[in-house]
């Protein structure tokens, strides 16, 4: 399993750091009772922010063209009709999906195309749960258009815990699904705003992979006779 760049500073000091705790511990605390406890509790530790900087290789298998495909790891919190303000400036679908410290929390490109639009805002840190997170928390949005002259965006959300967002996508660079747009530090959501007559392809509390999951088909204008 490879760990993803975002972890392997953190890792280290980490480890540096548990190693530093521990063995004064089985040299000045007998017995050994009390060292093997917060030895094994170090561990746990140590491997639950291995498994969140976890980051597999995802290749998407599926049909590309007019194809949306989830960004994260999670579950759908909300399908909803919104008015978008900042990119697309017009009604769109917004799509939400929550990712808890449990998932992997590397961000895909969610089309093929290009990258017109990033801008990082600062904001509030409410819990990612609550709709208007979306606009006053920590976030980054990422606007592409897809070969086909479809636009559509990506909004990534920090919540209550994640207040580090990383992201990699930049103006007139690629948009590839299998590419990486950014990461968010333990846990939040990211929002997909796709065109109001996509067909979706997800229902609420659906478990999606980022990078694998199909989430909406878009229709674009120019191939419908």
């Amino acid at each position: 399993m490879k760990i993803h760049r975002e972890g392997t500073t953190i890792l280290l000091l980490l480890f540096l750091m548990l190693v530093a705790l521990n063995v004064p511990i089985w040299l000045f605390m007998p017995p050994y009772a009390l060292p093997i406890i917060f030895t094994s509790i170090s561990g746990v530790a140590y491997l639950f922010v291995f498994n969140f900087f976890r980051c597999p290789k995802r290749n998407y298998k599926g049909e590309r063209k007019n194809m949306v495909v989830s960004s994260v790891d999670g579950h759908v919190v909300a399908i909803e009709k919104v008015m978008e303000n900042e990119y697309l400036k017009k009604e769109a679908i917004m799509l939400s999906v929550f990712m808890s410290p449990f998932n992997v929390h590397a961000n895909w490109y969610p089309i093929d195309g290009t990258v017109e639009y990033v801008r990082h805002h600062k904001g509030r840190f409410l819990s990612a749960y609550l709709p208007k997170a979306s606009i006053e928390n920590e976030r980054s949005t990422v606007g592409m258009i897809t070969e086909t002259g479809e636009r559509i965006m990506a909004r990534q959300i920090a919540g209550a815990m994640a207040r580090r967002i990383v992201t990699y996508a930049r103006k007139g660079a690629r948009a590839n699904i299998d590419g990486h747009l950014g990461f968010i530090k333990f846990g939040s959501r990211v929002d997909l705003f796709v065109p109001v007559d996509s067909e979706i392809l997800v229902k609420m509390k659906q478990t999606v992979k980022g990078g694998v999951t199909p989430v909406a088909k878009l229709f674009p204008q120019s191939e419908i006779k």
